[in-house]
């Protein structure tokens, strides 16, 4: 090789490391903040599960109806960082703060009665959610008391798509840690009446939860007053036209998010209509899953920082090949966490099943889980990438599309008229998850999403 040819190669070579670190600067931070809520998530589990299975089933069902109830409000998370990362690439960064106050506002104006709402209606529709008496009764004091955190989560996950969108993700990581530490002690003291505290069981794990997410907001406050306030934070109401900007990117992602969690819940309502151990072992599924969807959802914030930040630079080809060059680095870190569950599965689900009969039932779809991981992690970075350019109504189609238009549908054929059971389950969800990432990778090539404007 020529003296030339060496010199480009390491060039090559220096700038795949250098991409590779900023790729892990923004994702590694994200991951640490999800992998702390999956933690909080299995050791919630754990401790739940030792209550037994009434127990498990309860709390799986209000919890996914507890993610419905967030959903929407969530989708705000979208719209502040595609703005704010967009915002940052055409080096505005004076007012890029500004996407934040108009998702803080509208967090408010929406969450405060939605969770009202909730509370006051709760009594009427959870009973359809569930057919066991023990497991409804358990599973609506657990709902009745975690949507009263319902603002401040609206307003923690607005902070959460403006760090990762100016490079702080690290704030988000800490301050998200910090909160689910708390939030575990809290649950050890309540489920269990530890330090004098009243044995509350289900109900304590639920308020563990509501007092740490404020404690949550309030870090989120606090931080952004120092790090955000030159950028516009609370400088004042943002105008119109960023707010119907914001309105136009969030509504399809809130939707989306909406009907997903609506999703999960009819998932949750047929296993219940299966039995209650059904419901047990799918509830501790969904929870490992989560394991290896979270670092996935980590580098898809990262894939969607980067790709906003390069539309905002007028760098449409460098936007383009993001999402493959996260996705591969994606691929690899999820395909190693998801070791352990393919070779030892029973050793991973005794920490959470105590009863044989139940742990043989999520043995094989746990397994199935680990199989498709990795590619389902690269379908979640190339979505995140379609929403970080703002795409998010051709986003919001495509998903619920494949979950309402095949995923329930087929999950419901197979459990409640032909009898099949998780194992059969588990290979639709498969199935569906492949589909969207075909879908999302083909779209993403035709590079409509480069066209939205902010």
């Amino acid at each position: 090789m020529s003296q030339r040819g060496e010199a480009t190669a390491r060039q090559d070579r220096g700038s795949i490391k250098a991409r590779r670190r900023r790729i892990l600067t923004l994702a590694m931070p994200i991951i640490g903040g999800m992998i702390s809520q999956n933690v909080l998530n299995l050791v919630d589990t754990a401790m739940v599960g030792t209550l037994g299975d009434d127990a498990l089933a309860a709390v799986g069902i209000a919890s996914f109806a507890n993610f419905m109830s967030i959903a929407f409000i969530t989708g705000m998370s979208a719209g502040v960082q595609a703005m704010a990362a967009r915002w940052l690439g055409e080096g505005r960064t004076h007012e890029m703060a500004i996407p934040l106050n108009g998702g803080l506002l509208l967090v408010v104006l929406i969450a405060i009665p939605w969770s009202v709402f909730l509370e006051l209606t709760a009594p009427f529709f959870f009973p359809f959610l569930v057919s066991d008496p023990s497991v409804e009764a358990l599973g609506e004091s657990y709902f009745r008391i975690r949507v009263l955190a319902v603002t401040a989560v609206g307003v923690n996950f607005a902070f959460r798509g403006y760090w990762n969108a100016v490079n702080l993700s690290r704030l988000y990581m800490g301050t998200l840690a910090f909160m689910h530490a708390i939030n575990i002690f809290l649950n050890w003291v309540l489920i269990f009446g530890n330090l004098g505290a009243p044995q509350l069981g289900v109900a304590g794990a639920a308020t563990g939860t509501v007092i740490a997410t404020y404690i949550g907001t309030v870090c989120y406050f606090v931080l952004a007053l120092r790090h955000a306030r030159p950028a516009g934070f609370l400088s004042g109401i943002p105008e119109r036209s960023t707010l119907a900007t914001m309105v136009r990117l969030c509504v399809p992602a809130g939707v989306q998010q909406f009907f997903f969690a609506a999703g999960m819940t009819v998932f949750f309502w047929i296993l219940g209509r299966i039995g209650t151990p059904e419901l047990a072992a799918g509830n501790v599924l969904v929870n490992l899953t989560l394991m290896t969807i979270l670092p996935a959802i980590g580098f898809g914030l990262a894939a969607a920082t980067l790709v906003g930040q390069s539309l905002g630079a007028g760098d449409r080809s460098e936007a383009s090949v993001w999402p493959w060059r996260v996705g591969r680095i994606a691929m690899v870190v999820v395909g190693v966490i998801v070791l352990p569950a393919l070779i030892v599965p029973d050793l991973i689900l005794s920490g959470f099943i105590h009863s044989p009969e139940t742990l043989e039932l999520a043995r094989l779809p746990l397994q199935l889980v680990a199989l498709v991981a990795p590619l389902d992690a690269l379908g979640m970075v190339i979505m995140h990438a379609h929403l970080g350019a703002g795409h998010t109504r051709h986003v919001m189609v495509v998903a619920l599309g494949a979950q309402w238009g095949l995923f329930l549908p087929l999950t419901c054929v197979m459990a409640l008229v032909m009898g099949y059971g998780l194992v059969a389950i588990w290979c639709v969800n498969a199935t569906y998850r492949l589909l969207t990432l075909v879908v999302f990778a083909a779209t993403w090539r035709q590079g409509r999403w480069a066209d939205v404007k902010m």
